[in-house]
C-alpha cells in the first residue's frame, strides 16, 4: 500500500462550520480537508498487479444537479482512466517498469493498426458505407466487455481500480471560490447567500465547463493514483477479519465527557432533518427562501412540514440547535423516511483497518473518528497493531444516513449539520460503537449481531410510470438515423462529431454489461472494430422526447474526438429496444455513415 498529498482537488465548502471546531484541534492540521490519498495495491503470484482501491476525500459532485447525463462523476473518471492505463500502457507485463509509463491514457483506438497510410484511401472507403438500421442486436449484448478485453489476453484477470470515498462530507471538487452568478462577488461566508438569496451562489470547478470539470479533478485523482500505484513497496502483514453489527442510532445510549471532567449519558435522537437541509449547498443550491447555517427556521415551513408530523418538545430538545424541518425519524407511511437500525463493520486486512460508515462523514469528524479507533487498536489487547497502523474510513458503506458532523459543527447548522439525522452527537455515537468494535477484533471475541433492519424491498413504490409504447413516424425504423454526419465528411482530433438516431426508451433494456453507443474504426475493407463506447467519457448518449407523452423518441450520439484517436474511417453505432403497445421487446441497431478522421 501507499499514500500521498494530492493538492488542488477538494476545498470545504462548509468552512464556517469548520472553523468552530476548537482552535487548538485545528491547529493540529495544515488543512481544513484531508488531502491525503491511501492506495492499496492488489498483486497477484501468478499475474502481478491486478487492481487497486485508493481512498480520498472529495464529492462527485463536479457534474451539477441540471446534468440529466448518468455520469459517475470524478471518481467514475478516475476509476475509467486507470483501468484503461494499464490496460494500454502496461498491456499485462508484470515487471514494475512496466509501469512508470506516461500518465496520459492512450484510448482503445490507439491499438488498432492504422489501416491505410494513404488519405485518399481512406475517403474511398468511406464513401462506400453509409447509414444501416434495423438489424438483430442480440449478438451485441457482450460489446462492452469487447472493447475492454481488446487490450488485454483473454486469460488474465481484469484489472479492476476503484476510487472509493472516505470522509468527504463537507468537501467539494468545485475547488474555485463560492461566488455569486448574478456579480461574480464571493457568496456570504456563513449562510452561502448572495443578497440574501440562496439559489444565486455557486462553487466551480477548474474547467471551462461542468465536463470539463469532472475530467480535471478525476484525471487528478487517476495521476495521483498511479504515482502511489507504481511507488507502492509496504507490504499488509498479519490476519484478515472483520466485526459487523446493527444499531439502533435513534434510541442509542452514548457516554460522553463532561466539560470541568467526568462523564454522562445521553441518548441519540430519532432522525430528522434541518432546515438548512433544503438550502443545498454550493455544489447545487436550494430554492425558496432557505439558507445555510438557519438555527431558527421559519413559521411557514414549519407550519407546512407539520403537516406531515409534528415532532413532540422531546425531539425539539434532542436535535437542537437543529430546527426540525421533516421529522422523517417519525414518519412511517408508507414506510421509514429515515432509517434508525444501520450497519456498521470493521474490516482489518493485516496493518490496514477499514472503517465502513453508512453515512457522509465531514473532515474534522473522520479525523476524530480514526484517531479514537487507532488509539483502541494500539494501545489495547495483544499490542499487535502500533503506530504504523493505517486507519481509513470507507463512507456510504452497506447503507445511508445522510451525514456526520462533529457536535461543533452542529451548533452551526450548515447543510451537513441539518441532513445529521441522530442529533448533535450522532458522532460520538459511531465513536463509541466504533471502538466497541475495535476491541472485539483485537481481542478476538464475537459480537452480537444486534437489532435485525427492516425489510423493505417488498414495499417500494414507484412514481415511475411505465413504458407503455415506444412508436417512429410512417416510413422510419427504429435504428434508423434521423441526422446524420455529412457524405464523404472528415473530422480532426478534437471535434466534436453528432449523429441522431430514431430510438425507443433505454428503459426497454438497461442494456447492462453492453453499451447503448459505440464508436466503431473500420479494420481492413470491411471488419468494424468497437473503438468507444458509452462507458468512455469521450462519448455520450443523449435520449430525449419531442413531447412528454409522444411515443417518438431520439438518440443523439456526441463523439468529441480523442487527440489519441487513431486515424482511420469510423462510424458511430446505437443499440436499444423497443416495446410494442402489446408489451413485446424487439433489439434493433443501426449506424451512421462512415467518416474519416485524420
Amino acid at each position: 500500500m501507499n499514500k500521498g498529498e494530492l493538492l488542488d482537488t477538494g476545498v470545504n465548502r462548509s468552512p464556517s462550520a469548520y472553523l468552530n471546531n476548537p482552535a487548538e484541534e485545528r491547529y493540529i492540521y495544515k488543512h481544513d480537508v484531508d488531502k491525503d490519498m491511501t492506495l492499496l495495491k492488489f498483486v497477484d503470484d501468478e499475474w502481478g498487479p491486478v487492481g487497486s482501491f485508493s481512498w480520498f476525500a472529495v464529492h462527485g459532485t463536479s457534474m451539477s444537479r441540471t446534468n440529466p447525463l448518468i455520469s459517475g462523476d470524478n471518481k467514475g473518471v478516475a476509476a475509467r482512466f486507470m483501468e484503461d492505463w494499464f490496460d494500454q500502457d502496461c498491456n499485462g507485463n508484470k515487471s514494475s517498469d512496466a509501469f512508470k509509463a506516461k500518465v496520459n491514457p492512450p484510448r482503445i483506438s490507439s491499438i488498432i493498426p492504422f489501416v491505410h497510410e494513404i488519405h485518399c484511401e481512406l475517403h474511398e472507403l468511406n464513401a462506400s458505407f453509409q447509414s444501416s438500421s434495423s438489424k438483430s442486436a442480440i449478438r451485441f449484448k457482450s460489446l462492452s466487455r469487447r472493447v475492454r478485453s481488446a487490450l488485454r489476453q483473454a486469460d488474465r484477470p481484469r484489472f479492476v481500480s476503484a476510487f472509493c470515498q472516505t470522509n468527504c462530507g463537507d468537501v467539494s471538487p468545485n475547488v474555485l471560490e463560492a461566488s455569486c452568478i448574478d456579480t461574480g462577488s464571493p457568496c456570504d461566508f456563513n449562510h452561502s447567500t448572495c443578497g440574501g438569496k440562496n439559489d444565486l451562489c455557486f462553487g466551480r470547478g477548474p474547467g471551462a465547463d461542468e465536463f470539463e470539470s469532472t475530467r480535471i479533478i478525476g484525471d487528478r485523482q487517476f495521476k495521483k493514483a498511479v504515482e502511489l500505484f507504481n511507488t507502492a513497496s509496504e507490504q499488509l502483514k498479519g490476519k484478515v477479519d472483520f466485526r459487523h453489527t446493527y444499531v439502533d442510532f435513534s434510541k442509542l445510549e452514548v457516554t460522553i465527557s463532561k466539560q470541568g471532567g467526568g462523564t454522562k449519558v445521553i441518548k441519540t435522537c430519532p432522525a430528522a432533518m434541518g432546515f438548512s437541509f433544503a438550502a443545498g449547498t454550493t455544489d447545487g443550491p436550494g430554492s425558496f427562501d432557505f439558507k445555510q447555517g438557519d438555527v431558527k427556521g421559519k413559521a411557514f415551513w414549519r407550519w407546512l412540514s407539520y403537516l406531515l408530523k409534528k415532532p413532540n418538545q422531546k425531539q425539539v430538545d434532542c436535535q437542537h440547535s437543529k430546527p426540525i424541518l421533516f421529522n422523517t425519524g417519525e414518519m412511517k407511511l408508507p414506510y421509514d423516511w429515515s432509517p434508525a437500525i444501520l450497519p456498521v463493520q470493521i474490516l482489518r486486512i493485516g496493518q490496514l483497518v477499514i472503517l465502513s460508515v453508512p453515512g457522509e462523514v465531514t473532515t474534522m469528524a473522520g479525523r476524530r473518528l480514526r484517531n479514537a479507533v487507532k488509539t483502541v487498536l494500539t494501545t489495547e489487547g495483544s499490542k499487535e497493531f502500533d503506530d504504523n497502523v493505517h486507519v481509513v474510513i470507507a463512507g456510504f458503506t452497506n447503507a445511508y444516513s445522510q451525514y456526520v458532523t462533529t457536535f461543533e459543527e452542529y451548533q452551526i447548522q450548515r447543510y451537513e449539520g441539518a441532513s445529521t439525522l441522530y442529533g448533535p452527537h450522532t458522532l460520538d455515537a459511531y465513536i463509541q460503537e466504533f471502538k466497541k468494535l475495535a476491541t472485539y477484533l483485537i481481542s478476538g471475541q464475537s459480537v452480537q449481531s444486534g437489532p435485525e433492519p427492516q425489510d423493505l424491498l417488498g414495499k417500494q413504490i414507484s412514481l415511475l410510470p411505465p413504458v407503455l409504447l415506444d412508436a417512429t413516424p410512417p416510413g422510419v425504423k427504429f435504428g434508423d438515423v434521423k441526422t446524420d454526419v455529412p457524405n464523404s465528411s472528415t473530422f480532426k482530433r478534437g471535434d466534436n462529431v453528432i449523429v441522431t438516431f430514431w430510438s425507443a426508451s433505454p428503459r426497454n433494456d438497461l442494456m447492462t454489461e453492453s453499451t447503448f453507443a459505440l464508436v466503431e474504426i473500420l479494420q481492413g475493407k470491411d471488419s468494424w472494430v468497437p473503438a468507444y463506447d458509452d462507458d468512455d467519457f469521450c462519448l455520450r448518449f443523449i435520449w430525449s422526447r419531442p413531447a412528454k407523452l409522444c411515443p417518438v423518441s431520439y438518440a443523439t450520439i456526441e463523439w468529441r474526438i480523442p487527440e489519441t484517436a487513431a486515424s482511420g474511417v469510423y462510424r458511430i453505432s446505437h443499440f436499444g429496444s423497443s416495446k410494442s403497445l402489446l408489451g413485446s421487446i424487439k433489439p434493433f441497431t443501426g449506424s451512421s455513415s462512415a467518416f474519416v478522421v485524420t
